[in-house]
């Protein structure tokens, strides 16, 4: 029989809650600089290989990527019994988070 204690498992969860949500305000805040940077990251590599001062090789740096998704996807957890181990801390974790990165 699964021996639960409401009390572990409201503190878990509001724990989880404001974890995720300081954790979503700093995660919207850091991807808007990041997507700035990279932006003019991107701007500045197309300036220059467009005046021929740099030589990007596109597809090398894209089959890196796929590369890493092949090796991601031969992993084999049994996804009920992971959702089952972190559902009370999961929960409170992904509402504090989304809340978070809404008001972010």
């Amino acid at each position: 029989m699964i021996d639960l204690d409401p009390t572990t498992l409201a503190l878990e969860f509001g724990g989880g809650a404001l974890i995720g949500g300081i954790i979503g305000f700093a995660t919207k805040k850091i991807a808007k600089l990041l997507a700035i940077i990279v932006g003019v990251q991107l701007m500045a590599f197309r300036y220059l290989e467009s005046q021929g001062i740099v030589i990007v090789d596109w597809n090398r740096l894209s089959a890196g990527l796929l590369k890493t998704q092949e090796r991601a996807q031969g992993t084999d957890i049994h996804w009920l019994q992971s959702i089952l181990s972190t559902l009370s801390i999961g929960a409170g974790f992904t509402g504090g988070f989304l809340v978070g990165f809404q008001r972010g």
